[in-house]
């Protein structure tokens, strides 16, 4: 694991305590003693003015406990096909049984931990509907893909503490080659396992069906009008160029990726009828210098998948291709800053990069100094709809 970061100490906190930090570690250390206490809580839950923080507390201890029944009963709706069939109508047990194959004892549970989960709900006549969860799950096949994914995630966490110890030898490390210098078609590079570019399209089509809300999140927050031409580094498939290229008809657009990744790029445009807006350059952003000529430059879910070092050799290489009053524009999932409560997302993002076996999530905070570093004098943080997808930073060139 040479090649992944440990986070700064500055990240994670204050780097010294002060003396509100002294006086407060002995009480710390007193309430840490009562809270586990089995009389304590004993005393508590027979409380009533303190029966509601105890019953709270266990109830979230218990919904972790949970956490992978819970993962399993949304991916054994997706995979049934459930949510996709109850938006045309709602169905009763034996309907959706006969459907499913699917014995009618077995398949009532599912369907009644479905609705505890608020992914179902009961509907007249004994039938099950789309519950506030699921109707999402209906339409967005990015979301399914993502779930249906994740499973590669499950199987090497079956095993938790000999993951932690070889996260490397898993099943989603080898399902991204270009984490661990193996990219079909890249001189110098080792290859995957599977032949041709179908392991690239594998993966780009992955990132292109999860990547919708993102590019939401960047259209509706960043306004593009006032340049004149962006390029995409990193942008895979095509998916947020075409989306620009549809909402921005006078912006010239550049994609730049790996050779591989342009050629599955290249297919999808002119299935799009993008192709003549869209100029392919092909390169690595690592080792390769990019093209001038944009006055803004997008780098959307790539710095999180790299260790600290080459995010520092992608931000310099943009700050090059520049040129002065650039704009830079960063998209990624961002963990919450030392002073922000920590949300259950970052869990989530810190072992499936872990898994992946390179990069880490970074706050804002710290992706701002490292843009700062390779030379951007200002960045900002946009206030954008929903930070879970995305959080979004706006670096200029001065």
């Amino acid at each position: 694991m040479q090649s992944l970061d440990v986070a700064p100490v500055s990240a994670q906190g204050p780097t010294r305590p002060g003396w509100w930090d002294a006086l407060r570690e002995p009480i710390q250390r007193r309430l840490d003693g009562w809270f586990s206490d089995p009389a304590l809580y004993r005393w508590a839950i027979a409380n009533p003015l303190t029966r509601w923080v105890t019953r709270r507390r266990t109830a979230k201890l218990f919904e972790l406990m949970a956490g992978f029944v819970h993962s399993q009963v949304l991916l054994s709706c997706v995979r049934l096909g459930l949510f996709a069939r109850l938006k045309e109508q709602p169905l009763t047990l034996d309907a959706l049984a006969r459907h499913t194959q699917i014995e009618p004892p077995a398949m009532q549970r599912l369907l009644l931990s479905a609705v505890a989960l608020g992914l179902l709900e009961h509907r007249s006549m004994g039938r099950f509907g789309l519950g506030p969860l699921g109707a999402p799950l209906a339409r967005q096949d990015g979301i399914a893909a993502m779930i249906e994914h994740n499973n590669l995630l499950y199987q090497d966490l079956l095993q938790p503490v000999e993951f932690l110890r070889d996260a490397w030898g898993g099943s989603m490390a080898g399902y991204w080659p270009y984490a661990h210098g193996k990219m079909p078609g890249v001189p110098g590079a080792a290859q995957p396992a599977g032949s041709g570019l179908e392991p690239v399209a594998r993966y780009s089509e992955l990132m292109a069906s999860s990547q919708n809300f993102v590019l939401q999140e960047i259209l509706s927050s960043y306004a593009l009008a006032g340049h004149r031409r962006l390029m995409d580094v990193g942008g895979g498939k095509g998916r947020f160029i075409s989306a620009v290229a549809r909402q921005y008809p006078a912006l010239e657009l550049t994609l730049f990726d790996l050779p591989p990744v342009l050629e599955v790029a290249r297919s999808a445009l002119h299935t799009a009828g993008l192709d003549g807006r869209v100029r392919l350059h092909p390169g690595s952003f690592l080792t390769d210098a990019l093209p001038g000529g944009a006055d803004v430059i997008t780098l959307i879910r790539v710095a999180h998948d790299h260790c600290d070092a080459s995010v520092r050799d992608i931000l310099r290489n943009i700050y090059q291709a520049l040129p002065k009053g650039g704009t830079l524009l960063v998209a990624e999932p961002m963990a919450q800053s030392a002073g922000e409560r920590p949300q259950p997302s970052d869990a989530y993002f810190h072992y499936y990069l872990l898994a992946m076996g390179a990069g880490r999530l970074r706050s804002h905070e710290e992706l701002a100094a490292l843009m700062r570093d390779s030379g951007f004098a200002a960045v900002t943080l946009l206030d954008n709809a929903m930070p879970i997808h995305a959080r979004i930073l706006v670096g200029t060139k001065i």
